[in-house]
Formats: C-alpha cells, sequence, structure tokens
C-alpha cells in the first residue's frame, strides 16, 4: 500500500517530475557525462528504466545514485508511493543509464539495517545539494537522526548483468546536435547574403543621378 505525503511532500513531488523530464533529455541528447561533472552541487544523475507495472512500456527515471564496491545504489525518498519503486517491486528488471554505460541489471531492496543506513549516506551525498535542500544533510546528521529522518526510505542495489549498446539508450537524440548546427549554418548564411544585397542595394542608390 502506498505510503501518504504532505502537501508540501506532494509540491516537491510535482516539480520533481517536471526537473526530471529535462534531466532525461539531457542525457538522451547525449549529455549525460556534463550532468554528472560537479556532483557536489548538481549531485550524481543516473537514468533508472523500469517496466510499467500496469501498461508493460518503459517507464524512465533520473535519480540521484552512489557506487560503492561496484554496485549501483539509489533511494526511493517519497517511500512506497514511488511509480518507479512500485515497477520494481513488480518486476526487479532494470537497465541504468551511467556515465560510464548503458547496463542491464536487477534490483533488489536492501534491508539489512547494519549495511543500509551507510549506503543511504552515500547515495544522499550524491544528491548534491538536494538533500540538504529537504532537511536531510548527510554530511552533519548522525546516525541516529539520519535514520529517523529516512525512516520511509528504500534504498536499491543493482547488480548490473550486462552490458547494452544499440538503440533506444542514452544519446538517441544526439542527431539533434549535427541537424542543428547545419540549420544554424544555413541560416547565417542567408542572413549574410541578405545582408550583402542589401549593402549592393543601398550603393546602387547612392549613385543614381540627381
Amino acid at each position: 500500500m502506498a505510503t501518504s505525503i504532505s502537501p508540501r511532500e506532494a509540491r516537491l513531488r510535482t516539480g520533481l517530475k517536471y526537473f526530471n523530464r529535462s534531466m532525461l533529455l539531457l542525457w538522451r541528447l547525449s549529455l549525460g557525462g556534463w550532468l554528472n561533472s560537479w556532483p557536489a552541487v548538481g549531485g550524481r544523475i543516473m537514468v533508472l528504466t523500469t517496466i510499467g507495472r500496469t501498461s508493460g512500456r518503459l517507464r524512465r527515471t533520473p535519480l540521484n545514485y552512489a557506487i560503492v564496491d561496484d554496485e549501483v545504489y539509489c533511494t526511493a525518498g517519497f517511500g512506497s508511493i514511488s511509480d518507479w519503486y512500485r515497477n520494481i517491486r513488480a518486476n526487479p528488471e532494470v537497465e541504468v543509464w551511467l556515465p560510464d554505460g548503458w547496463w542491464v541489471g536487477l534490483a533488489q531492496e536492501v534491508t539489512d539495517p547494519v549495511a543500509r543506513l551507510p549506503l543511504l549516506r552515500e547515495v544522499l551525498i550524491g544528491s548534491g545539494i538536494v538533500a540538504p535542500l529537504v532537511g536531510v544533510d548527510p554530511h552533519t546528521l548522525t546516525d541516529d537522526a539520519l535514520a529517523a529522518a529516512t525512516a520511509s526510505y528504500h534504498l536499491l542495489r543493482i547488480d548490473r548483468t550486462e552490458a547494452r549498446t544499440g538503440a533506444g539508450g542514452p544519446g538517441d537524440l544526439a542527431w539533434v546536435w549535427p541537424m542543428s548546427t547545419v540549420a544554424a549554418l544555413l541560416l547565417l548564411a542567408r542572413s549574410r547574403r541578405q545582408s550583402a544585397q542589401g549593402h549592393a542595394g543601398g550603393k546602387h542608390y547612392g549613385n543614381s543621378p540627381h
């Protein structure tokens, strides 16, 4: 059963949906590495692909993450209400887009309380300024305070099983860059041609007899 969230959390969740759309677009434009270039501020951002529990369609969600001992970890900060978490509960097969590649994997929830807290702290550190902005500062909170503040969070480990390549992965919209460059060059050439024609017309008018 999905957990309830406060009005403030509901507004934040709505805002994140719009933010995530822009993050996903940047990944599709082959800018995923750039997004991860300043993790202390912008955080570490991957794209998690799940299979919709009712639709069966692929669902992509940008998430903060941490890599510990070559395993990928992420958290559902809104608890059981997160759609991607509910999709994983129905089908643990996932894909992840990371700066070092595109991977198929299996997601599993980390429930061991001893292992969970330090791993969760790493994921929250990987959120950059996001976690401190919502009142959960992984740099300053004690273990007890962090455990209390994140009691409703779900920590997931993703075991990468194989690398993927081909269509439908990160950078699938990278073709936009050469197309936009060609379009910009054509517009520049047209503008210069029109400017040259305007100057030529002006000179002709200035040489007309009075």
